[in-house]
């Protein structure tokens, strides 16, 4: 039965206040960091901080009409038609968490050394709000059909986190369409848009674009990121407006689906996995064999754990005297996922010691202590949260 929902204000105004400024930070700080895990998803973190719909509808708020208003030159019809406080506090936390997650703690290196307790985290996180958001479901509404809704988000959610990478292009209709699809990923909760660019064979590509930035390639990076960019803001345009449907007026069943998607997704999250990578050269130069990093190489028995690295794949010149290099060629390397699959730790011979039993499950007791502090922090919210009536600055 279809759902009239009257939220007029809350699609229509910006309802953010200045002093909601560091929990809202906060809570893009935790999308942040979710969208930079493959398996997590940025929507999650939205749909467990209580801030979902407030997102779908900031982003659809970027219309036709602010458009107009920037090329007429009206700043004050852009700033009433854009959600632009909302917008700029959760992107503050998320430029901040995709800083501290590369530079402080680089979480992208925690995945290869850590992954148990990096993944626990997550699977503790999800697996908590998955509770907490069931219960928030009005008892009125649990009957067979969003019984049935559940069951066919857990499904579809299931289907995108198994799916398996195969070869694809690097055209820019491919870049273009895995932009718009790993976006749109992005704001759905349980469906990550890192996991969607893993299986699109394009997640090593496009964080090694990124990664030169700021760099001798820069301009060549860029260039190469623009379909990807065209696409992303399509997807996330297109996509944010059938939500903003779908929670306007089918509300309720909706939110059942979406908590479907996150039951789905615990499979790719859960910390005990076989994790199989494979390796692909991005790049090689050769280099002097006493230049700093040939140097380090040169007396480094393992290659270092991480997304890339780099390694010797041979001597170039050798001293004829001494037999010792003069000259070596250095391949930069990346790793990618290529399969996972779940297991128990306990009355498994898999993986022998390398599994890290205590770590993963005090990750899952991290994650659901996280979710506590998010439920304390959604019920203050709340409670000095006035949505009748919008701001008046």
């Amino acid at each position: 039965m279809k759902e009239k929902r009257s939220k007029p204000f809350i699609e229509t105004y910006d309802l953010t206040r200045w002093r909601e400024a560091p929990l809202m930070i906060f809570k893009g700080f935790l999308m942040g960091s979710a969208d930079i895990v493959p398996g997590v998803s940025g929507g999650t973190m939205a749909l467990i901080t209580g801030i979902y719909d407030r997102l779908i509808f900031a982003i659809k708020s970027l219309n036709l009409e602010a458009v107009k208003s920037v090329l007429r030159l009206e700043p004050a019809g852009f700033f009433q038609t854009l959600h632009w406080k909302f917008i700029l506090f959760l992107a503050t936390g998320m430029a901040l968490a995709v800083i501290f997650f590369t530079r402080v703690v680089p979480l992208q290196v925690y995945m290869f050394t850590h992954p148990e307790i990096v993944y626990g985290v997550f699977f503790g996180l999800i697996l908590g709000s998955i509770g907490l958001l069931i219960a928030e479901i009005d008892s009125r509404d649990r009957n067979w059909k969003y019984s049935l809704g559940l069951a066919a988000g857990a499904s579809f959610g299931y289907w995108v986190v198994t799916l398996v990478p195969s070869e694809t292009p690097e055209t820019f209709w491919f870049v273009f369409l895995a932009g718009s699809v790993s976006i749109s990923a992005m704001i759905l909760p349980g469906i990550s848009g890192s996991y969607i660019l893993l299986i699109f064979q394009k997640y090593d590509y496009i964080l090694t674009l990124l990664s030169e930035l700021g760099g001798s390639e820069t301009v060549s990076a860029f260039l190469q990121l623009i379909p990807f960019l065209l696409g992303a803001v399509t997807g996330i345009i297109v996509f944010s407006r059938i939500l903003s449907w779908l929670l306007k007026n089918f509300h309720s069943a909706t939110i059942v689906v979406l908590i479907g998607f996150l039951i789905g997704s615990l499979y790719v999250i859960w910390p005990f996995q076989e994790r199989e990578f494979a390796e692909s050269v991005r790049s090689a130069e050769v280099l002097p064999a006493d230049h700093p990093l040939a140097a380090q190489l040169l007396n480094q028995s393992e290659p270092t754990a991480g997304p890339q690295h780099y390694r010797i794949s041979g001597f170039v010149e050798t001293d004829p005297v001494t037999g010792e290099p003069v000259e070596v060629e250095i391949e930069r390397v990346s790793r990618k996922l290529i399969s996972n699959t779940p297991f128990f730790p306990w009355g498994s011979e898999r993986l022998g010691g390398s599994i890290d039993k205590r770590g993963g499950f005090a990750g899952i007791s991290a994650g659901l202590l996280l979710i506590f502090l998010i439920m304390f922090l959604r019920g203050r919210a709340v409670h000095r949260r006035k949505p009748e009536e919008p701001e008046k600055d």
